[in-house]
């Protein structure tokens, strides 16, 4: 959900995924539940970039400039966590596993874009590592919309439940806190 993704969004959808995400961040914070951020950040010689970055000098999500942040229309609070990711996954080479450890959550809820590369990779390795996945049908998608569409049938049922924001707060409504 980052400046350099998003603003390459049609305005429309860009505006109803924020919004998407922005409710089931208020949810999660309803129900006390921890809320962390993933963002990718790139060192401007690309140095620590994907190869296929490197190979070509595409420049996105660059250490220091705006596109790296987390676009401004998200309820982001001081509160919440931030990982830096180098790769699709926030998992990969990251303190993601120790965060969650200290936090003793029993499933994570996936939210962001592209479905097919970042949500896809983190669901993945969230699976192998036996946890509970989520994947947030309304605050998930790609820009392209048939990779989106086969990734999202690929994890369901397996990988990750799909469940609309409205069936969240069903479940959760339904879970009691300790």
């Amino acid at each position: 959900m980052l400046i350099d993704f998003l603003d390459r969004w049609q305005p429309a959808s860009r505006l109803a995924l924020v919004e998407a995400v922005n409710r089931l961040v208020e949810l999660m914070r309803e129900r006390e539940c921890p809320v962390i951020w993933v963002r990718q950040e790139f060192e401007p010689d690309l140095s620590d970039a994907f190869l296929e970055m490197r190979k070509t000098n595409r420049r996105i999500t660059i250490k220091g400039t705006p596109g790296c942040e987390i676009a401004p229309d998200l309820n982001v609070d001081g509160t919440d966590v931030v990982v830096v990711k180098k790769r699709y996954s926030a998992f990969y080479d990251t303190n993601l596993d120790e965060i969650l450890a200290r936090l003793a959550v029993d499933s994570l809820i996936l939210a962001g874009i592209n479905t097919h590369a970042c949500v896809r990779m983190t669901a993945i390795d969230a699976y192998e590592r036996d946890w509970e996945v989520i994947l947030a049908a309304d605050c998930v998608d790609s820009y392209d919309p048939e990779h989106h569409k086969v990734s999202v049938r690929y994890m369901k049922g397996t990988i990750a439940s799909v469940l609309t924001n409205s069936e969240i707060a069903a479940m959760l409504a339904r879970v009691s806190r300790p």
